[in-house]
């Protein structure tokens, strides 16, 4: 039995086969049993709780950890055999490819979930992608620069000329593309301080649209009337950018005029008159309203009330039922809105008399 299993195949003996399949083996039931035991369980576990850390926690780990496992029990089953110097090179190298791919997954998934962290709990997952797709590019690449100088270093080469390379590289980009960089950084001022997102209508200086897509370089913007504008970062953040998505409410202010001509009692009825339409309708709050002057033509009032909603719909709505109102108010009692208009007395001279008026010409033709 002994000279069995000291028969060599491969330039190892059946015992040391026998090790390493028995090693490898033995990991892969370990790691099947924790995946379809213990992972189980957790998730069981996790569907019942109120956050979703616990969720992407064990969604990582079944994804980028639990093949891990797989890898290093084949690294351990493969030290338990004498394999010559190429071939066990050639291994070597791919389970640090492996090893490097995986971790890097596990820790580019870690940076999405923290930077999804900054962006609100009532966005949806794809709202999350869009506002997050820029800086998560940016994360990516440098987590896998990093991730390749450090595999190269693992196989034995020198990095030190490439670090230094990259670096000086890295200072003739940043002096090349300036205008570029600035965008950049103001994307991520845009990004973490959030002055807007994606679906908020703002103003920039006279133009106003919805914010469909923000980029590292460029934020663009839906207009009203259908066109899509495309607007630097830097240039975002160095305007003064009027966000209406985030107005609670809309502050209105309206002023009429009516004639002279109207009695004193009517004209001090019309604030009671405004007050009553205005606080008649739903949505909206009245704030204040007053004989504010003497025209040039009009006796002037003004209103302010409130639209207790920041849709634009609204508020039209809102103050076209308000001024049919006014007009039918207006009409049945006999008030009569002014306009411009201007009276002009002009004062004619009498018609001198002539010397000759009366005299009689009697002279015969």
């Amino acid at each position: 039995m002994n000279n069995f299993f000291n028969n060599v195949y491969f330039g190892n003996s059946i015992k040391d086969w026998t090790t390493a399949l028995s090693i490898l083996l033995l990991g892969v039931l370990i790691t099947l049993f924790f995946k379809k035991r213990i992972l189980t369980c957790l998730k069981r576990w996790a569907s019942r709780s109120q956050t979703t850390l616990d969720d992407f926690l064990l969604a990582t780990i079944e994804t980028s950890v639990v093949p891990l496992f797989y890898v290093g029990a084949f690294s351990v089953a493969i030290k338990a055999l004498s394999i010559p110097a190429g071939i066990g090179a050639v291994i070597h190298v791919a389970v640090l490819l492996f090893s490097t791919f995986f971790v890097l997954k596990v820790i580019t998934s870690i940076a999405r979930q923290f930077v999804f962290s900054f962006i609100k709990s009532e966005d949806s997952d794809q709202i999350q992608a869009k506002q997050a797709r820029g800086l998560i590019l940016i994360i990516n690449i440098v987590l896998w620069i990093l991730g390749i100088i450090f595999l190269i270093d693992n196989l034995g080469y020198n990095v030190t000329t490439l670090v230094t390379g990259l670096g000086i590289g890295g200072i003739a980009v940043a002096l090349a593309a300036q205008t570029i960089l600035g965008d950049l950084f103001s994307y991520f001022s845009i990004f973490f301080d959030r002055p807007f997102e994606i679906g908020d209508f703002i103003t920039v200086d006279d133009k106003a649209g919805t914010v469909e897509y923000i980029g590292i370089k460029t934020t663009r913007l839906r207009s009203l009337s259908g066109e899509q504008m495309v607007c630097s970062n830097t240039d975002l953040t160095n305007a003064r950018v009027h966000n209406y998505k985030r107005m609670e409410q809309r502050r209105v202010v309206f002023k009429l005029g009516v004639i002279y001509q109207t009695e004193v009692g009517r004209v001090k009825q019309i604030p009671g008159i405004i007050r009553d339409i205005i606080e008649s309708k739903d949505l909206v709050r009245f704030d204040r309203g007053h004989f504010s002057g003497f025209g040039n033509f009009s006796l002037d009032f003004e209103f302010v009330y409130y639209v207790l909603s920041s849709e634009y719909n609204v508020y039209m709505d809102k103050q076209q039922e308000i001024f049919f109102d006014i007009l039918s108010g207006f009409e049945s009692r006999k008030i009569e809105f002014a306009y411009p208009t201007q009276t002009i007395i002009a004062s004619i001279p009498l018609k001198e008399e002539s010397p000759l008026d009366g005299v009689t010409d009697e002279r015969n033709y």
